[in-house]
């Protein structure tokens, strides 16, 4: 089982697969709670170069609701992650797959929850 959703865009910049990425979260009800620029914080902790890397920590507060309703220390997994990077031909953008992530919690109820998210996180990679 694969732990992400993936896709790939060519020709197109980081900064506007950032901004379809933003966009597409919305629209299927996530927002971004976190955001990491990894590419500026190893250049600046580390001193090392790197191609753009961005991690988007997204919440959908119905589901987390419901997911921390079920399971109250799920949220130590929470929010979903998805990252865009900068590769050779474009940019990849993959979020992580709830259910694999979930995985190491024996719970049906969460799991099915855990479903639902994935669903509406590859619609929303596909929006993208």
């Amino acid at each position: 089982m694969s732990y992400t959703i993936n896709r790939m865009f060519n020709d197109a910049t980081f900064d506007d697969i950032d901004a379809r990425t933003r966009r597409a979260l919305a629209d299927h009800g996530f927002g971004v709670l976190t955001e990491i620029d990894v590419k500026a914080t190893m250049k600046k902790k580390l001193d090392i170069e790197m191609p753009a890397y961005r991690i988007l920590g997204a919440c959908n507060p119905k589901m987390a609701h419901q997911a921390i309703g079920i399971e109250p220390r799920v949220g130590a997994m929470l929010p979903c992650n998805v990252i865009l990077r900068e590769v050779e031909g474009g940019v990849e953008v993959s979020a992580i797959d709830p259910v694999a992530s979930m995985q190491a919690i024996e719970n049906a109820e969460l799991t099915a929850v855990a479903g639902h998210v994935r669903d509406l996180l590859a619609k929303t990679v596909e929006a993208i």
